[in-house]
């Protein structure tokens, strides 16, 4: 899973999408959070039980949602002299 999440995030990283990232951060702990309370053969999503330190620091959970800005020179191919 990480790797498609690192893959999608690189591939929109330079634009406008920092919604987009926080709704897809969001929807992943709640799909790992959900797994793992049923892996536990519990209820509930586990927002109490597991920290986002744990999920992000123990289990490894990818979690690199940030921007990336290009300058327009570098968009326009141009270079200072």
């Amino acid at each position: 899973m990480n790797s498609i999440l690192r893959g999608w995030v690189n591939y929109f990283r330079i634009g406008n999408s920092s919604q987009a990232f926080s709704k897809v951060k969001f929807h992943v702990e709640h799909k790992v959070r959900r797994f793992m309370a049923r892996r536990s053969r519990r209820k509930g999503f586990g927002w109490k039980r597991w920290s986002s330190e744990t999920l992000y620091g123990a289990w490894g959970l990818f979690q690199d949602y940030q921007l990336a800005y290009v300058d327009a020179k570098a968009r326009a191919g141009r270079t200072e002299p």
